[in-house]
């Protein structure tokens, strides 16, 4: 499958801030999702499948993802 990357709608969290230093993701048609980098957008983004980004999500939900503690 080809994807236009420039024709999708892009966002990014509301706790990103405005310093630019965030990821932003976009929804595929066929249930997945794009992720970038949104301080070089001229890298190509990272593309998962719908299983894969449900299980990210659901990991990040449960703290799976969370920095260690000192």
């Amino acid at each position: 499958m080809s994807i236009n990357f420039d024709s999708l709608n892009w966002f990014k969290a509301t706790a990103s801030g405005q310093n630019g230093a965030c990821v932003e993701i976009a929804h595929l048609a066929d249930g997945g999702v794009a992720l970038r980098d949104s301080k070089d957008r001229a890298l190509a983004p990272h593309v998962y499948t719908a299983q894969e980004w449900d299980a990210f999500l659901d990991g990040a939900r449960k703290g799976e993802f969370d920095r260690p503690q000192p």
